[in-house]
């Protein structure tokens, strides 16, 4: 038997953002997401994600300032493969976003699964955006889930999306 939270709160800016145990893609994935968020329109998905490259799945927050995104890519990836699949997504990031700030890039062991993970702060056209971003091999392929918020904002959003990193399993 899994010993599993169903739920968390943490404190933003005086307002509880309440993470909830939830399944998604299929139901082929559990990971506490917050409650608050609802599942980003295809309008405003294109409008925020540009290009064919867009994430399978888009939460955001009321005012559309932190996105939390899933993409069920087509890429192979096995579990043994995180820390080349880490490389080789830091080594794109470096030279998309030379000026980016690093904060952390990490292999993680979380529900018997290798997890990467990545922290950096890139520019954006009128601020600073916070980058959480975590990978595992789902099916045979890789999953990259991402939390953006604004600089600013990171401080709050931080441990929430390592929360989140923390709780994520595939269903049985």
């Amino acid at each position: 038997m899994k010993e599993e939270t169903d739920s968390v709160t943490f404190q933003v800016e005086g307002e509880e953002i309440n993470l909830k145990r939830s399944t998604i893609l299929s139901d082929q994935v559990e990971i506490l997401l917050p409650e608050s968020f609802d599942v980003m329109d295809e309008e405003q998905a294109k409008l925020k994600y540009p290009g064919e490259r867009r994430p399978t799945l888009i939460y955001t927050n009321e005012n559309a300032t932190v996105n939390i995104a899933f993409n069920h890519t087509e890429n192979k990836a096995s579990n043994k493969q995180m820390e080349e699949v880490l490389k080789g997504m830091v080594e794109t990031f470096e030279n998309m976003y030379p000026s980016a700030e690093w904060l952390n890039k990490e292999v993680y062991e979380i529900h018997g699964k290798n997890v990467a993970s990545m922290e950096l702060i890139t520019p954006a056209m009128d601020t600073e955006i916070y980058n959480f971003m975590f990978m595992m091999e789902l099916d045979g392929k890789l999953l990259l889930a991402t939390v953006n918020s604004t600089k600013e904002q990171m401080e709050d959003w931080q441990p929430i999306a390592k929360e989140m990193m923390k709780s994520i399993n595939m269903v049985d």
